[in-house]
Formats: structure tokens, sequence, C-alpha cells
């Protein structure tokens, strides 16, 4: 059931502060290090095709319109 409102809004956030320190303390599971470096470097490898196929595509289209551009003018 919860608890009466008659506490103030300092007892109100110092329980909610320990409530959160409670969940990430004894409910969250936390990546060992050999799967955060894992982690990192999938990440950092989506990020470089992600930053190349973007480039690529700006390429792309900037030779597009660098042709059409000739065309018009």
């Amino acid at each position: 059931m919860a608890e009466p409102e008659n506490k103030n809004i300092f007892q109100r956030s110092g329980a909610y502060v320990k409530a959160c320190f409670d969940e990430l303390r004894y409910k969250v599971s936390w990546p060992t290090p050999k799967e955060l470096s894992q982690s990192a470097v999938i990440v950092l490898v989506a990020s470089v095709i992600l930053s190349l196929l973007i480039f690529g595509v700006d390429q792309i289209l900037e030779y597009a319109m660098s042709g059409l551009y000739r065309l018009i003018i």
C-alpha cells in the first residue's frame, strides 16, 4: 500500500534517492569489463561503417549535383 503523504519534500526525495540507489546496486545486472569492451568495439565499427556510407552517398550526390549545375549554367 502507498505511504501516507504526510512526509515533507526532503523525506520523500531522500526515500526516492535511496530507492534508486538500491535498484542500481542490487537489481541491475552490470556488464563485465570484457562484455563492455566488446560492445565498445561493435559500436566503433558500426560508427565507422555508417560514416563511410554517408560519405559515399554525399560524394555521389555532390558529383550528380555538380553535373546538373554544369548543364544548367
